[in-house]
Order: C-alpha cells, then sequence, then structure tokens
C-alpha cells in the first residue's frame, strides 16, 4: 500500500508541478504558452489601446502648433432685404435764408462679399516655443505608451503565471483528497478488525474534510485568476504550458541593472521630456512681453449700399501691417511666467523623483528573483524531505510505531510542502519579468514576440504637415 501512495504521489502531482519548472519539458499539443498570451495580451489589451490613442491625439499638438506659421484666411458674404429712410438738412448760405429738409426713403437689396488674409510675422517666437513643447509632449506621450506596454506585458506574464500556479494547486489538493480518502477506507478497516480506534477514524475524518475544504478555497481562486487572465489578455485560457525565465535579457550585475534603468527606463525618459515641455512653456510666457508684427491684406465688394439709396456699388482692397507693442496688461503675463517657472521647478524635481523609484524597484525586484532562485532550491529540498518522511512515518504506522495522526500529519506537511514548491518556481518566472520592467526592457522586441510592433512614428508622420481636413489617417 505504500507503493501506491508512492506512484499516486509521484506519477500524478510532480508530473503538474514541474510544468512551472525553468527546465519544461516539451510542450503538450495545443497548449497555450506563455509568449503567446503576451502576444494576445500585446495586441487586443484595452488599456494598451486605449494609450495608443491617447498618443495619437498628442501628435495632433505639432500641427496645432505649427498652425501659428500659416496664414489666416476668412471669407464674408451678406445679403438681404432693407429698408432706408434719410433725412438731410440744408442751411441757407445767406443769413435769414430757411433751413430746407430731404427725405429720402426706399427699399433696396444689399450684397457683397470679401474676403482677409493675415500672416503673423513675429510673436515673440511664441510659435516656435509651441512647436518645441509639442514635440515634447509627443516623446513624452510615447514613452508613456512604453511604460504602458511593460506593465500590460508584466500584468500579462503575472495573469498567466498566477493561473498556472492555481491549476497546479487545485490539481495538488483534488489528489490529497483522494488520498485521505483511501487513508479514511484504511483507517476503518483496521478500525474493523480491532487495530485502531475510533479516535483514529475521527482524525481521518477531520483531515478530509479539511482537504475538501482546501478544494473549494482552491477553486475559487483559481476561477479568479481565469477571470483576471481574460481580463488582461482579452481571451479565455486554454491548457497551460510551462513558463519559462527571462533572465537572460537582464545585466548579469545590479549596479549594470541601475545604471540602465536610470538611463532608459521610460519612466524617466517621460519626466525629462515633461521638464523640456515646461521649460518651452517659459519661453512662450515669456513671448507674451514682446511686440507683434503681423501682415493683413483684405478686399470687399458690395451692391447696393445698406447705408445708402444713391449708392450702387462700391470696392475696397488694402493690405496693412500692423505693430502691436504690449506695454501693461495688468500683470496677468508676468504671473503666468512666474507660474511657469514653478512648474518647471516641479518638473525637474518629478524627474529626480522618477529616477529614485526606478532605483529602488530595480533593487527590490533583484532581491525579490534572487530570494525566488534561492526559495526554490530550498522548497525542492522541502518536498523531497517531506516524501521521506511520509513514507517513513506510513511504514512504522503499519508496525504500529505510528498513530494515524502522525500520517495525517505527514500527509499535510508533504502537501504544504508542495503548494510552496509550485508557489516558489511561480514567483521565479515573474520575478524575472518584474526585474526585466524595472530596468525598462520588457518589449516586444526585446522578448522576441512574434507580433507585429506599434510604431506611434507612423501616425505623427502622416499628421505632422496636413495643413486640412477632418479624417484621421485610418479613415474615420
Amino acid at each position: 500500500m505504500v507503493e501506491f501512495y508512492r506512484r499516486f504521489w509521484r506519477g500524478g502531482i510532480a508530473a503538474g508541478i514541474v510544468a512551472l519548472a525553468a527546465a519544461a519539458p516539451p510542450l503538450p499539443a495545443g497548449a497555450d504558452t506563455l509568449e503567446g498570451a503576451l502576444v494576445e495580451a500585446y495586441q487586443n489589451n484595452p488599456t494598451l489601446n486605449s494609450q495608443r490613442a491617447a498618443v495619437r491625439a498628442v501628435d495632433e499638438g505639432v500641427p496645432a502648433a505649427l498652425s501659428g506659421y500659416r496664414p489666416r484666411v476668412s471669407i464674408t458674404a451678406s445679403g438681404g432685404e432693407q429698408s432706408v429712410s434719410s433725412t438731410s438738412k440744408t442751411s441757407g448760405i445767406v443769413p435769414g435764408t430757411p433751413t430746407t429738409y430731404l427725405t429720402q426713403s426706399g427699399y433696396n437689396a444689399p450684397y457683397g462679399a470679401g474676403a482677409t488674409i493675415t500672416q503673423t510675422l513675429f510673436n515673440g517666437f511664441q510659435t516656435a516655443n509651441r512647436t518645441r513643447q509639442a514635440e515634447s509632449q509627443v516623446f513624452s506621450a510615447r514613452e508613456t505608451l512604453r511604460n504602458t506596454e511593460q506593465q500590460v506585458l508584466l500584468n500579462a506574464a503575472t495573469a498567466y503565471m498566477n493561473l498556472l500556479r492555481d491549476s497546479a494547486i487545485l490539481d495538488l489538493q483534488r489528489r490529497n483528497v483522494e488520498v485521505l480518502q483511501e487513508q479514511l477506507r484504511q483507517t476503518r478497516d483496521r478500525f474493523n478488525v480491532g487495530e485502531v480506534t475510533r479516535t483514529d477514524v475521527a482524525q481521518a475524518e477531520s483531515s478530509l474534510a479539511q482537504g475538501r475544504s482546501q478544494v473549494l478555497s482552491a477553486e475559487a481562486t483559481y476561477t479568479a485568476s481565469r477571470a483576471t487572465y481574460r481580463q488582461v489578455i482579452g481571451v479565455d485560457p486554454g491548457k497551460l504550458a510551462p513558463g519559462t525565465p527571462v533572465d537572460r535579457f537582464s545585466p548579469n550585475q545590479l549596479p549594470s541593472a541601475v545604471a540602465v534603468g536610470s538611463a532608459t527606463h521610460p519612466a524617466v525618459a517621460t519626466a525629462q521630456y515633461n521638464v523640456d515641455a515646461a521649460e518651452q512653456q517659459v519661453k512662450i510666457a515669456e513671448g507674451a512681453l514682446y511686440p507683434t508684427v503681423s501682415l493683413q491684406g483684405s478686399f470687399q465688394q458690395n451692391f447696393m449700399s445698406a447705408s445708402s439709396l444713391n449708392v450702387y456699388q462700391s470696392y475696397n482692397a488694402s493690405v496693412l501691417g500692423q505693430l502691436s507693442v504690449p506695454i501693461y496688461q495688468g500683470g496677468a503675463e508676468y504671473a503666468a511666467i512666474r507660474q511657469a517657472k514653478e512648474t518647471l521647478g516641479q518638473k525637474r524635481i518629478d524627474l529626480d523623483t522618477a529616477r529614485d523609484q526606478v532605483r529602488q524597484t530595480i533593487v527590490q525586484s533583484w532581491g525579490q528573483l534572487e530570494a525566488g532562485k534561492a526559495n526554490i532550491e530550498a522548497t525542492q529540498a522541502q518536498v523531497t524531505s517531506s516524501e521521506i518522511a511520509l513514507n517513513g512515518v506510513r511504514e512504522e504506522a503499519r508496525v504500529g510505531q505510528r498513530t494515524t495522526l502522525d500520517v495525517l500529519n505527514a500527509q499535510q506537511v508533504l502537501v504544504n510542502a508542495r503548494v510552496a514548491l509550485v508557489t516558489a518556481q511561480h514567483d521565479r518566472v515573474v520575478a524575472s519579468y518584474t526585474l526585466l520592467a524595472a530596468i525598462g526592457r520588457l518589449s516586444p522586441q526585446v522578448l522576441g514576440l512574434r507580433v507585429p510592433v506599434y510604431n506611434p512614428t507612423v501616425h505623427y508622420h502622416q499628421v505632422r504637415d496636413s495643413w486640412a481636413g477632418v479624417r484621421t489617417p485610418d479613415g474615420r
């Protein structure tokens, strides 16, 4: 009977656990892989698609800023019916001559059209600075997108490994119930022949009830993990294949990891571009103190004057230059300059904060990865020792040197050890992805995912020099 338990545990449960190990066996036919799940998340995740749309919206800030270099053209037209009545007064030239009044009244239908073209020649370099600011905001949005990509891929890897872990734990708990049922059957048989007492039977029944409760808890956790998988990755899970660590994409030394992350992490790059945008905002605010120069051309063609019945047609055309020098406008522009400078100081502090946060995350993730590696070795040794102890306790119980409670306790210790091993293997893989994200390298290109990589520069160049049109490049 001891051989039955040995075959049961090693043949049934170990297979479900090895699926999480770094050195994975050949994949089962039709199994979902971690790489495939990452591809699905990269294509389908709504958070990521929303951020891509946000970047495209920010792209439009550049042509909006460039519009300051372009002329503004407006056309006006008017027409309608009107009633005109006017009375003119004529005084006599010779003193004493009576004053005469002449009244004209009637109806006419005046109409006309005109156009005005205005070109700004100088506005205190505000257009140039607004363009540079808009470009910095585009770069910042791209880095935010890259950071979102990292977070989505990390969430997808975590959701995949969580479901894989919870599936293995559920299998462990179900098989544990089967073992406990066999243990209860044997205990009752021994009770019937007088080898054990009623207390031993009660202990076996209690352990079985506890095992069934653990199965229910594991099923609830597994169901929640399936829902999270569907939310993050966008498709329902199938049969999951082993997940492997991605240590090979991370630096081998902690100082190198910190140096790379502090220089290239998208959160740091985002903060840097925000500083650039804030610097341009200061210059834009200072531009309000400069004079502005513009050139305006206009023409107007009218028929049937709206003010006189005697005028049939009039035409007016002009080209005028205009210079405006601000002297004092209530002090709002000075407040805007001071406000922009304070915001610039804040963004510089945010940059330092981002670097510190990235460094702290890298060090923390590095420690978690190292602990995960060591924990696997410890839990593997724990499982091996628990297996040996359980087999020994069963042999001793068979000859009357151990009680049923000793066997049940040893059984539970083994189950706990195997759950700890599954959890450690899960933590090992997730920690490797967490470290890669902390460094700023968790991307489809680095992972080598077989998926078309979204390129935000394509939309940017499609709209940057657009002068007119309301349709987006995809036709909406």
